[in-house]
């Protein structure tokens, strides 16, 4: 019984879940020249170690309830239309990141307040709440040295940059900790198909 007990606990331990945006191949590899060129002219490997994404919803949950918010969001998916993105020469959040422009947010912006106003994931205490992201980006680089922000914001904020990609999909994943490598645990697919009470259906 004892040993019941322990292994429920240790499946339903906490873990950090990430809902995001996946650029096309294309895409991504012109994306990951800029971040070697990056990785390589200020001295930081770690750019490399970041896929190309754009994150929606960052947020910690039990693992025992993945099936039921994984619904929840696969409902949501087929009511969205697949969408172009553009992204247009880069940003940065002093001190300490630098990012590629998304030159259309409007989508995006919208899914996340959707979501947000549906309330899904739900919260699991007063303390950790789901963080919807409201700025969206790609991360070139971040938790940069000052140096490194400051040398590498004077040259990628006068570099060109241009793409474009259609997304029909958001992809979910799931780590143990921030330090932990990601596991993909499913591709939601974007369907345009509206239904007539999106919340009686999530709920």
């Amino acid at each position: 019984m004892k040993k019941d007990i322990n292994r429920f606990l240790s499946e339903d331990l906490l873990h950090e879940y990430l809902l995001l945006l996946s650029p096309d191949e294309s895409v991504c590899g012109k994306i990951k020249q800029e971040k070697e060129i990056f990785a390589e002219k200020l001295e930081c490997p770690s750019c490399l170690h970041i896929k190309p994404h754009i994150t929606l919803i960052n947020f910690v949950q039990y693992k025992t309830m993945e099936k039921r918010f994984m619904l929840r969001m696969e409902q949501f998916a087929i009511g969205i239309k697949p969408f172009s993105i553009s992204l247009y020469n880069f940003g940065s959040f002093p001190s300490h990141t630098i990012f590629i422009n998304i030159q259309t947010k409007n989508n995006i912006v919208q899914m996340v307040k959707d979501m947000r106003d549906l309330k899904f994931p739900i919260k699991i205490d007063k303390e950790r709440h789901p963080h919807y992201i409201m700025e969206p980006h790609i991360t070139l680089a971040r938790r940069l040295e000052p140096w490194q922000y400051e040398k590498g914001w004077l040259e990628w904020s006068r570099r060109d940059f241009n793409a474009a990609f259609t997304v029909n999909n958001m992809i979910l994943l799931r780590r143990k900790t921030s330090s932990s490598p990601c596991i993909k645990l499913a591709e939601f697919k974007f369907k345009g198909i509206k239904e007539k009470t999106i919340q009686a259906t999530l709920f």
